[in-house]
């Protein structure tokens, strides 16, 4: 929908008239609610499938795996240990480790932090994306009050987690697995809506302080993974104080499926009424377009990278980079602090044991760092598929239309975000392998891990370059399908991680670039699918290019 549409929208359904007035600053939230649900038709809908439908597999799994009380007593003394508590929950969960508490202990943090993403990135766009682009702007100077773009904006927010909610409570109460009843469904499904109100209020106070949608954001996810450290820092010590600092934590606490306890859920309804009042009072300290944090003052004398093409595509994605680095190279660490104990929290799970045995090794931790390996590296491919497609947003928002209008061509302008992409993407496997590896020799003992898993992990960059590369030709040809580069990295961890565990056809498996990647450090190094894959990328990236030379802008 156009601003100039919007607006004459707005200015249709909220003419001024007394009821507008009584309104005040809340005028036109109905409005602008519809428009974004509008916007965001296709968005949510997604994600609140992807959502249910993760949870639904998971529960169904849980049941498969761990079908008898010995197998769920095995689970017991394996996720006892500090690093099973810090990847998973607190302790009373074991206490009765039926299927509905597995689900609770071993999903409901990781949910949370998915749950939080969905909020904050539905904030922020329908409120600083919108100053960025004028069209708040445009449509404040209509009968719209000052408040009612992030009211709407948190409506939304809410809308869609209390959608989740109740498609969880009914989904799961009417799964059929034993440990899973009505009323801790339904207590799981608030868990969700409370974590994600929690976030969504955490986003209406940073999109205040920054002029800048990604700025916003990124300090919104930094609070989302503040809270999960918390959690799990609390959850792997004796006191587990720390995660009485995070939301998260608050959420786990309610204990479903075990205690049912539904009063943490008011800390989090606390929180959030907090933070969303806070972000309405900031929002009157600061003009339309600007942030609450003053721009730093930048350099008297750029530096001469920004003077180039590459250079200053560094400097848009350097924030994106960093984070993506840190975050990687934690969840790397995460995973290779348990590979030591992988062997006996893996030894009584028959279908684990058959995945692994298909993957080989000469044992079971080589085989597990394989297994995990293709989550590392999907997780990578989300970054360059974000990074790619920094090209079409820059072209959406106008800015690559006065820079192309000076003698920067259009191959180096689009071919400099690809650079970073690509090498961006293989500098967080690094980072990726680099903690796998340390924490892993920490675990095991064993010191050559480290450069072992540091080569696994750069393995799959040819993989993760053909990522880039079906993201860049979308952009190149089909600009407004560029969002369908995102299917390569859901249906390489579809296939790549839960196909090995449910024995998908093979078939399926080659039809990913990652499915061509060696399994190390359990199998052999086959250098060939590796140069295949380079040339299929560059070939790839070369197609892009042509077809962006060859069609015209397009501006929102």
């Amino acid at each position: 929908m156009s601003s100039t549409t919007a607006a004459s929208t707005a200015r249709t359904t909220a003419r001024p008239g007394p009821s507008a007035g009584r309104s005040g600053t809340l005028a036109g939230t109905g409005t602008l609610i519809r428009f974004a649900l509008r916007r965001d038709r296709v968005r949510l809908p997604v994600w609140i499938l992807a959502l249910l439908l993760g949870t639904l597999s998971t529960a169904n799994s849980y049941a498969e795996l761990y079908g008898t009380p010995e197998d769920r007593a095995n689970a017991v003394e394996t996720m006892g240990s500090p690093a099973g508590l810090a990847m998973s929950g607190p302790r009373h969960y074991l206490d009765a480790y039926t299927s509905g508490a597995m689900l609770g202990h071993q999903m409901l943090g990781f949910m949370a932090v998915l749950v939080g993403l969905m909020s904050v990135l539905t904030v922020t766009r329908h409120t600083r994306v919108e100053e960025e682009t004028g069209r708040a702007e445009l449509l404040r100077s209509t009968v719209v009050g000052r408040h009612a773009h992030l009211a709407a904006a948190l409506w939304v927010a809410a809308l869609a987690n209390l959608v989740l909610a109740a498609l969880l409570a009914l989904a799961l109460a009417g799964l059929g697995v034993e440990g899973i009843d009505a009323g801790g469904s339904l207590l799981y499904g608030a868990c969700h809506a409370a974590a994600g109100l929690v976030f969504a209020a955490v986003a209406a106070i940073t999109v205040q302080l920054t002029a800048h949608a990604r700025g916003a954001g990124g300090m919104a996810l930094a609070a989302i993974g503040a809270a999960y450290v918390l959690r799990a820092a609390g959850d792997s010590g004796e006191s587990g104080a720390l995660s009485w600092l995070s939301p998260i934590g608050w959420v786990q606490r309610t204990y479903v499926y075990v205690d049912d306890d539904w009063w943490p859920l008011l800390l989090c309804l606390a929180l959030a009424a907090v933070c969303a009042a806070t972000g309405f009072v900031l929002s009157t300290r600061r003009d339309v377009g600007a942030g609450i944090r003053p721009e730093k003052l930048g350099r008297p004398v750029a530096s001469g990278a920004l003077g180039t093409p590459l250079g200053f595509a560094l400097r848009l994605h350097r924030g994106m980079l960093a984070g993506f680095g840190a975050g990687l190279f934690l969840m790397g660490a995460m995973y290779g602090s348990i590979l030591g104990q992988a062997e006996d929290m893996l030894k009584d799970i028959d279908q684990l044991q058959e995945a692994l045995d298909r993957i080989g090794g000469s044992g079971m931790a080589e085989a597990f760092a394989s297994m995990v390996m293709v989550v590392v590296a999907v997780v990578a491919a989300v970054y360059a598929v974000m990074a790619a497609l920094r090209t079409r947003a820059e072209e959406s928002a106008g800015r690559a239309e006065p820079l192309l209008a000076t003698g920067l061509s259009r191959g180096r302008w689009a071919g400099s975000h690809l650079a970073v992409a690509a090498v961006g993407g293989t500098l967080v496997l690094l980072l990726a392998g680099l903690g796998f590896g340390v924490a892993g020799a920490a675990s095991t003992g064993d010191g050559i891990l480290v450069p072992r898993l540091v080569g696994a992990a750069l393995a799959y960059a040819p993989a993760l370059w053909v990522t880039v590369g079906v993201a860049a030709v979308l952009f190149g040809w089909f600009p407004k399908a560029s969002a369908a580069a995102w299917i390569v990295p859901v249906y390489a961890f579809l296939v790549g991680y839960l196909g090995q565990i449910l024995q998908f056809p093979g078939w399926m498996n080659d039809l990913s670039p990652f499915g061509h990647i060696p399994r190390l450090p359990a199998g052999d190094m086959d250098w060939t699918p590796l140069l295949v894959l380079t040339l299929v990328a560059a070939g790839l990236a070369w197609l892009a290019l042509v077809g962006f030379r060859r069609r015209d802008l397009e501006t929102k």
